[in-house]
């Protein structure tokens, strides 16, 4: 992902960031990836310290140890603060779950291609290859 969005010029990938999804108290979840349209956040060095602004796409992976409820939870507060796209990766089916707030969830297998034109553009990836 990280190589398409420099290639095509698209913005910044960042792995294991904090993204704020809550104010006064604060709440902050770190997501596995985010990626950051350079509409979001433009060219240049990543400011220190928690963005103020959402990302445009989430990526989660599932640990063993999540539990779907608790990864809902999180889901809808990334959508509720902005981020357009959350996908969770699952490798144990192997499959992915793409959540958005305009429309219902998309779950992918193995050999789906993962996809996501609004954001990415002409990304795409068989959905296996990142269970390898």
């Amino acid at each position: 992902m990280g190589r398409h969005a420099d290639e095509k010029d698209l913005g910044h990938v960042v792995n294991a960031s904090g993204v704020i999804t809550k104010r006064d108290p604060d709440t902050v979840r770190w997501a596995d990836l985010s990626f950051y349209s350079y509409d979001r956040l433009p060219k240049g060095p990543i400011p220190e310290g928690y963005l103020s602004i959402p990302p445009n796409l989430v990526v989660e992976v599932c640990s063993p140890d999540d539990r779907w409820r608790e990864l809902l939870v999180k889901v809808n507060e990334y959508l509720e603060v902005g981020v357009t796209a959350v996908i969770v990766l699952d490798p144990e089916p192997r499959t992915a779950h793409i959540f958005r707030a305009d429309r219902a969830p998309q779950q992918l297998g193995p050999d789906h291609d993962l996809t996501v034109p609004d954001i990415l553009g002409d990304f795409r990836v068989k959905l296996a290859r990142f269970f390898e």
